[in-house]
């Protein structure tokens, strides 16, 4: 069974990596979609957040990383994903989820889309408080893999302090 799990992971979160490393136990491959909105400003450019990616999975074997700018199951039925993956950290995200669910399934019927839940260190943990975070010069390495942390000192507007993250 093939898994696709998509997100914009700008940037990826341990709680993504969570939900990528659970979901590689239910499906043989798994792949995680790289969406590149071009309506959206993403804090890092696409190539940085497929690295980022890359360099937070790099101990699992059944994995690959593409990027997509379409529909959701047009990438899956390209990719021949026999399911999606989505997580689910509270009520907000179910029902956001819930709406998409009923849309792709009147786009494509055939294919299933499946939730995990968040574990529950992570419940609290979204991209845009990571980029808060980092932004008020806090600490995120508690929250992001080491190469998001790594990422993060190499940007311009953290190079003033040293003091940002527990070196």
């Amino acid at each position: 069974m093939i898994g696709l799990y998509p997100g914009s992971f700008d940037p990826i979160t341990n709680g993504h990596l969570n939900i990528i490393e659970r979901s590689t136990k239910i499906v043989s491959k798994l792949i995680i979609g790289v969406l590149d909105n071009c309506d959206k400003k993403s804090f890092f450019p696409l190539a940085d957040r497929v690295a980022m990616i890359r360099e937070s999975t790099k101990h699992l074997k059944n994995i690959s990383i593409i990027t997509f700018d379409g529909l959701l199951v047009d990438c899956a039925k390209i990719n021949k994903a026999d399911i999606i993956i989505r997580g689910l950290r509270n009520l907000s995200d179910l029902h956001f989820e819930t709406q998409l669910d009923v849309i792709n399934k009147k786009l494509d019927n055939t294919i299933e889309i499946i939730y995990l839940i968040s574990c529950d260190k992570y419940l609290h943990l979204s991209s845009s408080i990571v980029k808060e975070i980092a932004l008020k010069k806090g600490d995120i390495s508690k929250f992001v893999p080491e190469a998001v942390v790594e990422r993060f000192r190499r940007r311009d507007i953290f190079k003033k302090t040293s003091s940002i993250f527990n070196t």
